[in-house]
């Protein structure tokens, strides 16, 4: 039996239907609103290519009955930056040539992104690898991406302090 669930997503309304209540929130991600940002990898909560945040929380969106999140604030990586404003992460992980193939990049960005919005504090090494633990890349560019998230949350860090 379908049902219609309100989310907000990226700061839009949009009433969605869903098969069953237990729907994943990603497969309403990309199937009815068209964000290909948000990755389907392993569906089972392991690889983290499916990281969106939730009211500022980074979660799997191949874990997460849409139901669960009608009605609060839904954040994909195609909402944090514009094309001709790239978030500080994405500019970042441009600039370092931080990914290979770049598919779990957009759930590394969500999760970085979440790390920084929930801890404003100075860049910590620690506190990144501690941010990324759930998301893998196969591709082996955990340290360049590293490094432009270290890089991103210094110029976030100054740009509040203006």
């Amino acid at each position: 039996m379908s049902t219609t669930h309100h989310l907000i997503v990226n700061g839009e309304s949009h009433d969605v239907t869903a098969d069953y209540d237990d729907t994943p929130l990603l497969y309403v991600l990309r199937d009815s609103l068209g964000l290909k940002g948000v990755r389907f990898g392993c569906g089972t909560g392991d690889c983290g290519s499916c990281t969106v945040l939730v009211d500022g929380r980074a979660l799997k969106s191949c874990e997460v009955a849409v139901w669960s999140v009608a009605d609060k604030s839904i954040l994909t990586v195609e909402g944090i930056g514009r094309h001709d404003r790239l978030h500080p992460i994405q500019q970042a992980i441009l600039a370092l040539q931080a990914g290979q193939c770049g598919y779990c990049l957009s759930g590394i960005i969500m999760s970085a992104v979440a790390m920084i919005q929930n801890d404003p504090g100075p860049p910590d090494r620690d506190k990144i690898v501690r941010a990324l633990s759930s998301n893998l890349c196969r591709c082996g560019a955990h340290g360049r991406i590293i490094r432009a998230i270290e890089n991103a949350w210094r110029e976030c860090a100054a740009g509040a302090k203006q």
